[in-house]
């Protein structure tokens, strides 16, 4: 099991709609796209939930409505520095569209002098990374689960929105307070009507088809799907090395030595979905997603009551109550706090053209 994680290149946060309800999901939209201006003063900064690249997530508190909610605090500086403009944007941009219950919703941007501001639900469950950390790897039946979940949020972004995710990864996971997933982080999903070129994802978990620069579709989210089910269920991914190059060799090999506990049909349902032969990878066939769904492995899962939210999760979260001083955030790993740099009002914003929008 690998215990480090992999690096990438009016507010209400109870709205988990079932997907078949249009008319509430375009009602959603537009009470996000018409939400109230939003300032770092209308909440309460607690405690660092994750890093990454360009900042940090924050835990948060409305001092409106007290609800919790977490910021995802972004260093401008940085992202320019790194040439990450479109892909903030990006994230912005699809995140307000986006309507699902297995996918964590946006409500409002902002920023500052120094900083970009994104307020999201806060998920209490955490990580899916921490449960494989602490579990060494799932039970079939809990794999099965969280996979489904996850194909049911992909299936939505590929038909409903044309949306590539490129990220999928137990980090990008987090776990409801009753177990159901919730996909985060967009900033690699692009809007895609055929084909995009663009090196980008998680070493691990790339498709044979990035690697190689030849062009690619959805079709890379369902290798990455295959991965996450491999991971789940054996504690570590096939192609990992710790040398990148030398895991980007192993995965245009693709020569997967499958542990002695995985079931027949996880085999069958893993070979199906990594292999390099496009023609033959499930999810680019003529039924698309729903030959995966159709999958025997999947025999059990009845996808419909999933996407209500309608199916018992097999795993839930041991989340402290968040009340009378306790910490909501327990499921989080500890992360060592660094201030914000202090903006003021007649700051010189260089950056603020790039980010028009937030």
């Amino acid at each position: 099991m690998r215990t480090n994680k992999t690096t990438t290149l009016s507010l209400k946060n109870d709205d988990t709609l079932p997907i078949e309800e249009d008319h509430q999901r375009g009602q959603l939209i537009q009470r996000r796209q018409h939400a109230l201006t939003l300032h770092l003063g209308d909440f309460q900064l607690l405690r660092t939930l994750g890093t990454g690249s360009f900042g940090r997530v924050r835990l948060c508190r409305s001092i409106h409505n007290h609800h919790y909610y977490a910021i995802k605090i972004m260093n401008k500086a940085e992202l320019v520095r790194l040439k990450q403009m479109n892909h903030t944007n990006s994230e912005r941009k699809t995140l307000l569209q986006v309507i699902h219950p297995f996918i964590v919703h946006l409500w409002g941007t902002f920023q500052d002098t120094h900083y970009l501001y994104m307020v999201m639900d806060f998920i209490p469950g955490g990580e899916l990374f921490s449960v494989l950390k602490s579990e060494q790897c799932l039970e079939p039946h809990v794999a099965q689960f969280f996979a489904a979940e996850a194909l049911s949020a992909l299936a939505y972004l590929h038909e409903e929105c044309h949306i590539i995710y490129r990220d999928l990864k137990p980090e990008n996971i987090l776990l409801d307070r009753q177990g159901h997933v919730r996909l985060t982080d967009f900033g690699f999903a692009k809007y895609v009507s055929d084909r995009t070129y663009t090196f980008c994802g998680t070493a691990d978990y790339l498709a044979p088809e990035i690697i190689m620069l030849i062009g690619y579709g959805k079709t890379v989210d369902y290798w990455a799907l295959g991965i996450l089910i491999f991971e789940m269920l054996a504690g570590y991914t096939p192609f990992h090395d710790d040398d990148p190059l030398t895991g980007y060799d192993k995965i245009l090999v693709c020569n997967i030595k499958y542990p002695l506990h995985f079931s027949t049909l996880a085999h069958d349902l893993l070979a199906r979905l990594l292999t390099r032969d496009l023609s033959q990878r499930l999810g680019n066939l003529a039924g698309g997603y729903q030959d995966i769904m159709d999958h025997p492995w999947f025999a059990d899962m009845d996808f419909e009551l999933l996407a209500q939210r309608e199916i018992t999760p097999p795993y839930q979260p041991q989340i402290l109550d968040g009340n009378n001083g306790q910490d909501p955030s327990s499921c989080y790993e500890i992360y060592d706090e660094e201030p914000l740099l202090p903006s003021l009002e007649n700051d010189v914003d260089p950056y603020r053209h790039y980010f028009m929008d937030f």
